[in-house]
């Protein structure tokens, strides 16, 4: 399990942490051969050799260079390679190029990777600002978010191949969570109306998005307890569910008709038999596991088909203490927007969430793909509404 790590702490509990995290990393490439980490085969998806690289040029870009003294740039080109969206820090190679990038090498990637933790860890043996020791701690969360998304665009790339091919036979992490069979599917939970406090309050580790702690007015409501399964959505189709346009925003319908969608992402019939593409490679769809990768199109369609609607992102948090979640992001009917008095701190790190605050709506909770300790009720996880790659599911509210 990977730590979490408090400012308050002694300094050997970030470099600690530091070090976890960046071997977790490592972990995930174990089952990947050289070809493996080049190909990208949509703009929504990174290559694996290029998010192993990002996460390390972070450290080297927002760090090293501006805190380590007489630091030297690995490589002077890397930082228009590697660098994903800072327009403040320079122009970037274009995102849908990233797996066009033969050079630099997987083998000359992992040595920069090494590299720069070589000189990370000469600053961690310093003592630190609170400066430093923040972007530091902003850098690995940065990095927990990169190993998600390494696993999510990993199983994208792999599961077009008509080779189905496995990443890990018994990948515990994902497999064993991602199958937890959900009780009581049509139980809900009763909230109160009343005002309510929103937003991150205490100690520890937060996004800058999650601030601006206010209070907010809910009607009374009732949430689901579990998600929806396999088996609920699958009465959904069943019912002509992406055929009848009467259940889908204008939006959702053409999106539906434009990519001629009829099922969740990575659904397969063969032979007769319903199957889903795991990182397990094909398998057997299993009923009564959450219904994922679905998008937030299909979300609301579903929930519009049952005659309820999807819990906005305030009611989510505030019943989250009442029921389990951590196994799929979880599509909220809230647009993602700033929450009161947000302001985006200076440089390149504003760059990190404010400019996003356009055109996408807000997951929140967690799943199977998120690293350990990296979840918390008030993470504020965004996508634009067609995207289905994350392991995205279904709570209902009405």
């Amino acid at each position: 399990m990977q730590a979490t790590y408090q400012q308050k702490q002694n300094p050997g509990e970030l470099l600690r942490f530091y070090e976890e995290v960046r071997a977790y990393t490592m972990t995930l490439c174990e089952p990947l051969e050289t070809e493996d980490y080049i190909p990208q085969p949509s703009v929504d998806v990174s290559p694996p050799k290029w998010n192993i690289a990002h996460t390390t040029w972070f450290f080297e870009e927002m760090i090293l260079k501006k805190f380590s003294e007489n630091y030297r740039v690995y490589d002077e080109n890397f930082g228009f390679l590697f660098n994903s969206y800072y327009n403040s820090i320079g122009n970037r190679t274009r995102r849908d190029n990233r797996g066009d990038l033969s050079r630099p090498t997987v083998k000359e990637v992992f040595s920069y990777r090494k590299y720069v933790d070589e000189q990370m860890r000469r600053l961690l043996a310093r003592d630190l600002t609170e400066e430093i020791k923040e972007l530091i701690i902003l850098g690995l969360n940065h990095e927990q978010q990169h190993q998600e998304l390494f696993l999510t665009d990993l199983k994208y790339t792999l599961s077009i191949n008509p080779l189905y091919p496995v990443y890990r036979e018994n990948f515990a992490l994902v497999e064993k969570r991602v199958e937890k069979i959900e009780s009581e599917s049509n139980a809900f939970i009763e909230i109160n109306e009343g005002i309510y406090e929103i937003g991150f309050a205490g100690s520890g580790f937060h996004f800058d998005n999650e601030l601006g702690r206010h209070k907010v007015f809910l009607h009374d409501f009732s949430i689901g307890k579990n998600l929806v399964t396999n088996a609920e959505y699958l009465e959904f189709i069943a019912d002509g569910g992406y055929e009848n346009f009467r259940f889908w925003h204008a939006e959702g319908w053409d999106w539906v008709n434009q990519n001629e969608v009829n099922s969740p992402l990575y659904w397969e019939k063969r032979d007769g038999e319903l199957m889903n593409y795991t990182f397990s490679g094909l398998r057997k769809l299993k009923l009564d596991a959450p219904v994922c990768h679905v998008s937030f199109y299909e979300a609301a369609a579903f929930a519009e088909w049952k005659g309820m609607r999807l819990p906005t992102e305030f009611e989510w948090e505030i019943a989250s203490g009442k029921f389990d979640w951590g196994l799929r992001w979880e599509w909220t009917n809230s647009a993602y927007l700033p929450f009161p008095n947000f302001t985006k701190p200076p440089g390149a790190v504003g760059e990190y969430n404010g400019k996003f605050m356009i055109n996408q709506m807000v997951l929140r909770g967690a799943s199977v793909a998120t690293p350990p300790n990296h979840s918390r009720k008030t993470y504020r996880n965004f996508f634009h509404p067609h995207l289905r790659w994350q392991f995205n599911g279904i709570r209902l509210a009405k």
